[in-house]
């Protein structure tokens, strides 16, 4: 197989890239990473030096991509499938780029701090930082509410390198700081679970959720597929 993407189920990141190549069809070997082992980690960092998952191998072309967004420009233009994620206009493709960026940096990256909040010692966790990043959601949300009105999809009526970043980013964000109050976006999350690409790489994770540091509360929230 020519494309190898090494990743783990639960990883926001990784369902990212996966959607993306669930939507193009594109066809690869998933090699799951397992970073808490010694050596698995140290054979990890030669093909991803910051030690980030996903990263993508193309044995074929021999050729190492790290970095979500990169990697699916990479398949757009490598290996093309099905669905093209990002236009060929550039004032399309900017405006995809644009709405990547929004979900990862001010969505996924803003959830971050909560879980890793979790996963410290009691003693060594910030209420501070988690109250920030809570409010960092909501400011998020709000943006996004007002610029996703009358689109059916983050960057306009075709699905996207964009959504493909949405997808995961509000999936786990929405679990910790829901979207009342958000009628556009929470209408927006509802689509994107219910997107086939995107259902399946719930559905692969189902069985990784226990692992997620998520509430009793919140895990009633939580979105399963069967």
């Amino acid at each position: 197989m020519a494309l190898e993407l090494h990743l783990h189920p639960l990883s926001s990141y990784c369902w990212k890239v996966l959607i993306a190549l669930y939507e193009a069809g594109t066809p690869f070997k998933s090699v799951t990473v397992n970073l808490g082992d010694e050596a698995a980690r140290a054979a990890y960092l030669q093909l991803s030096p910051f030690g980030k998952i996903p990263a993508l191998r193309d044995t074929d072309r021999g050729v190492e991509v790290f970095e979500t967004s990169i990697i699916i420009e990479y398949l757009d233009r490598r290996h093309p499938g099905a669905a093209r994620l990002i236009p060929e206009d550039l004032d399309q493709a900017l405006e995809v780029r644009l709405w990547d960026r929004i979900f990862d940096s001010y969505v996924m990256n803003a959830f971050q701090p909560i879980v890793a909040n979790r996963l410290r010692p009691p003693e060594q966790r910030d209420a501070v930082a988690v109250e920030g990043a809570h409010a960092n959601l909501r400011k998020a949300y709000a943006v996004i509410d007002r610029r996703l009105a009358g689109r059916t999809w983050a960057a306009g009526e075709t699905f996207s390198m964009a959504d493909c970043a949405a997808a995961p980013s509000l999936f786990y964000a929405a679990i910790a700081e829901p979207l009342d109050g958000f009628p556009v976006t929470a209408a927006y999350r509802q689509r994107l679970l219910e997107r086939p690409s995107v259902a399946r790489a719930v559905r692969e994770a189902n069985p990784f959720f226990r692992m997620f540091p998520a509430t009793e509360e919140e895990r009633a929230r939580m979105p399963v597929h069967p």
